[in-house]
């Protein structure tokens, strides 16, 4: 190693100790924030995204040509939308939540108060570097901690770009972004931390919660997985086939929430192939490119169209790749054991595979892990509920996809290897809250002292009676 990187990554371990410290000793300030506080420090980085939205656009086309129009739609619109929504209740969600009083306790009251955790981390990916990184900011803010945003290394663009937005705003003791490789990221978990916000692939999100567990700090996992789309004969195909199609396409197919393979009644596979077709035709030039992040990540979506091919699957459409482009491409009768159905795409790939029962698509579900998102596309209310009832899921969307995660009301998160825990509005403020249970009973005489020793025959009467009864 030259003397120059040395000398770069010895500046950024500095740079971690000094930004640490600042925080856990400001840390007890950044808790007494009052909810105006709170909603100035949210209302400014909502004014700075639109104030430099050709910033964020440019940077973003930099990293991987992403539209200006996607990264409206998906990189500064949900950061906003969580930001006014946060504005909006933050008062109320600050305010001590009064809970029902059991009769073994009567004349005491109980409330429960939402306290910062403290001194928090998060931890973002490529994909959508500016709306997975600034949205969990937001619900941290919010909820009275400091933070230390550590984003990813293969969007440089992106992630510079949010250092100096953040630098403005904010004083590096309550919001600083540490930029570098896995090492730097290996070296922010070696630290003490009193929550983690984690959003990335299954395999790092064990190393994350393995180097949290150290030090006993919570986590929240946001991971991925291989989510359904579920179609049976009575799904309205043209509408299916378009939100599918969006669904899957938007962003190359590089979203943890993207419909990963079609699970299609027999009956109408062939109709609904050739219905996705036209959809992504439809979209035009946009819907049509397939930018990856490096040529890493392309090569190894192009070997998976390769090996389901040479295994029998039929190449419906695209299959054009070129460095760090793939086009969209639909793939049918594929076998569930193919390399593609094995882990997540991750790209614009779109296995399909044919069912004739409802037991048969229920079974190529469970044989896999539980996914973040399912999705079902049908008129019938009870095969929606069959399936709702045999599966589980971290969410699920009936005739659509992608847009329950603009539903800030919703808890978004995973269950079991697709993730821990829930972000967004509440949920968000709630994963970086302590839940702090307060009990306040009278200092005059209270019923339990009844039951206190010495433990006379009437004492147990008593108990007998609490147990029976209350």
């Amino acid at each position: 190693m030259t003397a120059e990187p040395q000398f770069a990554r010895a500046a950024v371990l500095a740079e971690i100790d000094r930004v640490h410290a600042a925080q856990r000793e400001r840390r007890a300030g950044s808790a007494a924030t009052t909810a105006p506080q709170r909603i100035a420090k949210i209302r400014a980085l909502e004014e700075a995204l639109l104030a430099r939205r050709d910033e964020i656009r440019a940077a973003l086309w930099s990293d991987y040509q992403k539209p200006p129009a996607e990264v409206d739609l998906s990189e500064i619109y949900p950061v906003i939308g969580e930001a006014r929504h946060a504005r909006r209740h933050l008062r109320s969600w600050m305010k001590p939540r009064r809970v029902a009083t059991p009769l073994a306790l009567l004349g005491s009251r109980s409330s429960i108060l939402y306290e910062p955790k403290g001194v928090t981390l998060i931890i973002s990916p490529w994909n959508f570097p500016i709306n997975l990184t600034l949205g969990p900011l937001v619900s941290a803010i919010a909820a009275g901690n400091s933070v230390m945003v550590k984003p990813s290394e293969m969007t440089p663009h992106s992630s510079a770009c949010m250092k100096a937005i953040l630098a403005d705003l904010f004083d590096e003791s309550e919001v600083a972004v540490i930029e570098g490789d896995g090492e730097v990221a290996k070296a922010l978990l070696a630290k003490k931390f009193d929550h983690i916000f984690f959003t990335g692939s299954p395999r790092v999100g064990r190393l994350v919660m393995k180097a949290a567990a150290e030090h006993l700090t919570s986590v929240t996992l946001e991971l991925g997985g291989k989510s359904p789309v579920i179609i049976d004969r009575t799904a309205n195909l043209d509408e299916a086939a378009k939100k599918i199609a969006w669904g899957k396409f938007f962003n190359s197919g590089q979203i943890c929430i993207a419909p990963d393979y079609l699970l299609v009644d027999e009956s109408i596979r062939a109709e609904m192939s050739r219905k996705l077709v036209e959809a992504v035709a439809a979209m035009g030039v946009d819907g049509a490119r397939g930018v990856l992040v490096n040529e890493a990540h392309a090569a190894r979506i192009r070997q998976l169209v390769d090996d389901a091919v040479a295994e029998g699957a039929e190449l419906v459409s695209g299959g054009v790749a070129t460095e760090r482009d793939v086009s969209p491409t639909i793939l049918s009768n594929v076998s569930p054991s193919s390399a593609v159905m094995q882990h997540e795409i991750f790209g614009p790939i779109l296995p399909i595979i044919g069912y004739r029962t409802t037991e048969d698509a229920l079974r190529i579900v469970a044989e896999r892990e539980k996914p973040l998102v399912m999705y079902l596309f049908s008129k019938s209310k009870q095969f929606v509920s069959e399936i709702l009832a045999r599966t589980s899921a971290g969410g699920t969307v009936i005739n659509d996809t992608l847009i329950h995660f603009y539903q800030v009301n919703l808890p978004f998160g995973g269950a079991g290897e697709s993730g821990m825990g829930n972000a967004h509005g509440f949920f968000g403020f709630e994963a970086f809250s302590n839940m702090r249970g307060v009990l306040e009973q009278p200092t005059r005489f209270s019923a339990i002292q009844l039951m206190y020793p010495p433990y006379t025959k009437f004492k147990q009467k008593l108990i007998d009676l609490t147990l029976k009864y209350f």
